[in-house]
Order: structure tokens, then C-alpha cells, then sequence
């Protein structure tokens, strides 16, 4: 039995790549500046749900990032907190304010014994924290929020892919954030954040460096992102960074689609990876999956 992606975590020791084989799984810890390839084998199945395996051992489409099934996706669904599935749910929350790019800034809900896994997950540039409390407290402060100040709770990875190579500097980063908060806090005089709700003091987090982002510009610039991997498809480059789930590949010079600036960087998304088994591939060989071009370009069919 093959072991196959299950995907990427954050943890202490900074993103891993998660693996499963059978009831048996282990993680590679993920270093800057090293090389990466590997090629996908055979066909992508289902990841299950909540630990579970796939009953059926489904086939699941390669532009999946849920990688899963309908029945295991419902599975998953069930018993998620994004669904408000489980009002009751004793934990204490906390609601963030999160900053992708200029103009990108949303608010969201985290269980507080995860830190800032969530935030780490979703790629957020710099963060902070507005409150803590039970779980419908937040989300009602999530909702007001979005009500008065039209915060979305979710912004799109194309968006935040395609502004990560042309961030502005430090000094000006957090200024969004900042900004949403005393605004946020002004609606204590209103009457409008729950009771139970505990303001907690503006610090912001800028992740910048966690996820190696400083050195993408200097590395060409973000330009292709693969839109899905195929069996016998192949990915290498030098990993330069890795925000959210999306890792970013320094593909040599002449190993990139045609039309791309030498050294470019392309972005995979691990959620692709996931279901996949995937084998070892020379790292110097590029990419041969299709692609997308961030910069408005249209698709590459990987025959290059």
C-alpha cells in the first residue's frame, strides 16, 4: 500500500506535509530553500472524513481541494464549526481580524486552544485579535461586524495568491487591521458586541517572515499557480515560501511555461496534493501539470 498526501499542517515546527498510509501516518517538515519534486501516480482517491477512510474508495476530480467524495464532503460538513452545525459547543473562541493584501481584510472565529493554526491555514499576512468567548458570542460579533463595516468572512485564494509578490513594506502593513479595530471597539458604545464577550487589547502579528514571503519578490515575483495535478504529472523547484496551504516553487529557468520570467515562481496549492500517491521526481525538472497565469493570462495545458 502506497503512501498517499493527506495534505499541509502548521505546527510548532513551522508547515508539514502530512502522509497516510493505511492506518499508519507521519509528516515532513517543509525547509526554506530546499528542493522539491515529485510525481503524482495512479488515480486521486477520497480522504475520508474526520479521520475516517473513504467506504467506497472513491476517484475524486483533480481541481478538488476538498478532496473528497459527496457522501464523506457531507460527513465533513456535519460536524464543522463554519457550518454552525454545533451551537453548543463548550470551547472558548476568539474572533480575528485578518489582512491578506491591500484592500483584503476579513473577520473570523478560531477556537482558542488552536492559537493561530487558523490563521496560518488560511495565509494571513498580519492578524489580530478583537475578543474571546463561547462560540455563538463570537459569531455574533463576526456577524455584526460584517453587517456594519461589509467585512467579508472569507476572502478567495486566487486573490490573495496574486498580491503576495508586491506587498507593501512592514511599516504600512497593518494599518487595515488596525484600522477595522478601533472601529470594532467603537461599537462597544452601542450596545452592539454580546456581554459575554471579553475585548482583548490590538497587537499585531505580522507573518511576513513565518511564511518566507520577504524573499518572494527577490525570488521573480508570484506568476503561475497549478489549477490541478494528473497522473504522471510532474512538479520540482526550490521552495521559497509556504503561506496558508499554498506552496510557492522557484522553478529554474527554462523548466517554466512559455511566456514566464526566468525563475518564476510558481504556487501549488497542497490541497491538490492530497489523495494523490506521490513519488519522488527530480527537483531541477519543472513543471508538466497545467497551470494558471496570475497575471490574467490563460491557461497552460502542461504540454511544454
Amino acid at each position: 500500500m502506497a503512501w498517499r498526501c493527506t495534505g499541509l499542517r502548521w505546527g510548532d515546527e513551522g508547515p508539514v506535509l502530512g502522509w497516510r498510509r493505511g492506518g499508519a501516518a507521519r509528516g515532513s517538515v517543509l525547509a526554506y530553500g530546499a528542493e522539491l519534486g515529485f510525481r503524482a501516480v495512479g488515480k486521486r482517491g477520497c480522504v475520508g472524513a474526520r479521520g475516517n477512510v473513504c467506504p467506497v474508495g472513491a476517484v475524486v476530480p483533480g481541481r478538488s481541494t476538498g478532496a473528497r467524495c459527496p457522501e464523506c464532503a457531507r460527513l465533513d460538513r456535519a460536524h464543522s464549526v463554519a457550518a454552525d452545525t454545533i451551537a453548543d459547543d463548550p470551547r472558548t473562541y476568539r474572533v480575528y481580524l485578518a489582512w491578506f493584501g491591500p484592500g483584503m481584510v476579513k473577520v473570523g472565529i478560531t477556537a482558542e486552544e488552536r492559537g493561530a493554526a487558523r490563521l496560518r491555514e488560511q495565509g494571513a499576512v498580519v492578524f489580530g485579535w478583537l475578543g474571546r468567548g463561547p462560540l455563538m458570542a463570537c459569531r455574533r460579533t463576526e456577524e455584526v461586524l460584517r453587517a456594519a463595516f461589509g467585512v467579508p468572512d472569507r476572502i478567495p485564494y486566487a486573490r490573495k495568491r496574486a498580491v503576495r509578490g508586491v506587498l507593501p513594506g512592514m511599516e504600512g502593513r497593518d494599518e487595515e487591521v488596525a484600522g477595522l479595530y478601533r472601529r470594532a471597539v467603537a461599537l462597544t458604545e452601542t450596545g452592539a458586541w454580546p456581554e459575554s464577550l471579553e475585548r482583548l487589547p490590538f497587537e499585531a502579528v505580522d507573518q511576513v517572515a513565518l511564511f518566507g514571503l520577504d524573499g518572494v519578490e527577490a525570488a521573480g515575483g508570484v506568476r503561475w499557480a497549478v489549477t490541478e495535478l494528473v497522473a504522471g504529472g510532474a512538479v520540482g523547484g526550490r521552495l521559497v515560501a509556504v503561506a496558508g496551504p499554498d506552496l510557492h516553487l522557484a522553478v529554474p529557468d527554462g523548466a517554466v511555461p512559455v511566456g514566464a520570467v526566468p525563475d518564476g515562481v510558481v504556487v501549488l496549492d497542497t490541497r491538490l496534493m492530497t489523495g494523490w500517491e506521490l513519488v519522488a521526481a527530480d527537483a531541477r525538472g519543472g513543471v508538466d501539470v497545467p497551470v494558471v497565469d496570475l497575471g490574467g493570462g490563460g491557461v497552460q495545458d502542461g504540454l511544454f
